[in-house]
């Protein structure tokens, strides 16, 4: 398969990560969900079988490998509404489903109004992809998410209000939605904001139990990785943290 020729975003580099990994002990890979014209930057690839969720491939992540999706192959149902705008059942029985079945809002009437108004995501190429964070495909990404336990989680999220004003929009949310629409939860990716994610009780089960997700834009992500040794990394509450957990926000009993 030909490589896909990037050479005029050459400019768009990715930030580097690995001071705010080392400092927060952060083992598990970072995501991208990215939308690309070709599947050959982010090989090795795997695809779904029949309505898989996308959590259900966290492992593959872990082991280096790409969810590749597309709208012939997009998984469950919800993968195929939130990031395709394939209507996979009337909007009747979608409500029946999600209200009278799952019990996730108070009334139709709520949750029709909330689907009314979170649109689904509009893709720029006929592939999506969710996998490791891959520098020479930075130019493709659209959210990045870190896989954290509390502690880290916490952490994050001081470190997305550390540039916030209170007149700037929220830098931290946590907006209802099904697991793969928490992906790419944000209404302008433009912005520097980050969203708690991985709250859907229907994926949960694919994730270790301490494990959430923490979804941010790539100006939040250069935002992050901009920390250095003047921010909280590199002082005593931190510090004081790490000491109480054994010296590492890492449990030393997590197997990769």
């Amino acid at each position: 398969m030909e490589k896909c020729d990037i050479s005029f975003m050459q400019k768009e580099t990715q930030p580097n990560p690995d001071f705010l990994k080392r400092r927060l002990n952060i083992k598990l890979p970072l995501i991208g969900f990215y939308d690309a014209p070709e599947p050959a930057l982010f090989e090795p690839l795997v695809s779904p079988e029949g309505r898989d969720c996308v959590y259900s491939f966290f492992q593959s992540w872990l082991e280096g490998k790409t969810l590749h999706l597309t709208r012939e192959r997009y998984g469950c149902g919800g993968a195929g509404h939130w990031m395709w705008d394939i209507k996979v059942r009337s909007r009747k029985e979608f409500l029946k489903f999600l209200v009278d079945e799952e019990g996730l809002k108070a009334s139709r009437q709520l949750m029709d109004k909330w689907i009314a108004v979170r649109k689904p995501y509009r893709a720029d190429y006929p592939h999506l992809f969710l996998g490791p964070l891959k520098k020479e495909a930075w130019p493709f990404a659209k959210t990045i998410t870190f896989f954290v336990n509390p502690d880290q989680l916490s952490a994050l999220a001081i470190g997305a209000q550390y540039h916030s004003a209170p007149e700037d929009p929220p830098p931290v949310i946590a907006p209802f939605g099904s697991g793969c629409s928490q992906l790419q939860p944000f209404d302008d990716l433009f912005l520097p904001q980050a969203s708690i994610g991985a709250t859907d009780i229907a994926m949960r089960h694919h994730l270790p139990p301490d494990i959430l997700a923490f979804t941010v834009t790539k100006s939040m992500f250069q935002r992050l990785c901009s920390l250095d040794e003047r921010s909280f990394l590199a002082k005593p509450f931190l510090k004081r943290l790490k000491l109480v957990r054994g010296g590492s926000l890492q449990p030393s009993n997590r197997k990769q």
